[in-house]
């Protein structure tokens, strides 16, 4: 292998933290150039903000029944008025941004995480392929919250629960994404360079094809975030998720689903923080895809200009 070529390979494999640099940089210059997800960006911000410091912001025993005040309308001491039990829905709401936000991210981390190392490894070697994506599309062949479901009625019900049920199932589904690019990947010049360069299997994992995967990634990764997010509220809104004494947007929801004409806002203000907060997410996420699809990305900088 000439010295000439030995270069080509180094140049043509960026660095796994240049590629990061390069997402961080696009994801900045998205921002200041796209309105739609400099909106995204702030609502996630706010949500965020409310979950991290919702200790502080509550002001009231949001699990304690109070049959006084029950069905209060918004305004006054109650922002977004009382359930049928008394509690603030406003401090109940604050506590399930908490909780919906904390499923979202950790789901979305460890389905990016373990989907992209597995698919890594499947997806370069033609013997694991065939065993493990045989699993996979057994996996996928259930819709995701029917084996959610499944899950937690094998598991219990409680918060790390419904994480492990939704990061199994979405796991799945990045695995395939993955897979599919690392199988073009393992066929370029560069990888065939290292190859020949003598370089193992780890490092032409880590170095040569997982940076050049990073743009799939990231991007999946948004979306996944808002999809867990909506697969927690549906779980905890037929009543398979979290525990009803635990707040969060999905269960109190269902909590005011037979007072709508009533007491509409017991279902309304949690609905809307979802809404808002997958909305926001998706449109983060569409940006990031166009940006960091060559096809589109000059497009996106001519409209900008």
């Amino acid at each position: 292998m000439s010295t000439a070529v030995q270069r080509t390979a180094i140049e043509l494999t960026p660095s796994l933290g240049e590629r990061v640099r390069r997402a961080s940089r696009a994801s900045g210059r998205v921002l200041r150039r796209e309105p739609t997800v400099l909106a995204g960006a702030v609502i996630l911000g706010i949500m965020a903000f409310l979950a991290i410091f919702s200790p502080l912001l509550t002001t009231s025993d949001y699990t304690r029944v109070d049959p006084v005040n029950r069905l209060i309308a918004p305004g006054g001491a109650y922002w977004f008025g009382s359930d049928a039990a008394g509690r603030d829905v406003f401090d109940r709401t604050i506590a399930g941004a908490r909780l919906s936000l904390l499923v979202g991210f950790a789901v979305a981390a460890i389905t990016t995480i373990a989907g992209t190392t597995i698919a890594l490894v499947v997806g370069y070697s033609r013997a694991l392929d065939n065993v493990v994506m045989r699993f996979v599309d057994g996996l996928l062949a259930f819709p995701t919250i029917l084996l959610a479901l499944a899950l937690i009625a094998l598991l219990g019900q409680s918060v790390n629960n419904v994480i492990i049920a939704l990061s199994i199932t979405g796991t799945a589904s990045k695995i395939r994404l993955v897979r599919g690019l690392v199988l073009t990947l393992r066929e370029t010049a560069y990888v065939d360079a290292a190859r020949g360069m003598g370089s193992r299997l780890p490092r032409i994992l880590i170095v040569h094809i997982a940076p050049n995967t990073m743009n799939l990634v990231i991007v999946q990764a948004t979306f996944t975030l808002a999809a867990a997010i909506l697969a927690e509220a549906s779980l905890s809104f037929l009543g398979a998720g979290t525990p009803e004494y635990i707040p969060s947007w999905g269960n109190i929801v269902a909590a005011g689903q037979g007072l709508v004409q009533r007491a509409f806002w017991i279902s309304f203000f949690p609905g809307a923080f979802l809404t808002l907060t997958v909305l926001a997410v998706v449109l983060i996420g569409d940006a990031l895809r166009d940006y960091l699809d060559p096809k589109l990305r000059g497009s996106i900088v001519r409209s900008a200009q």
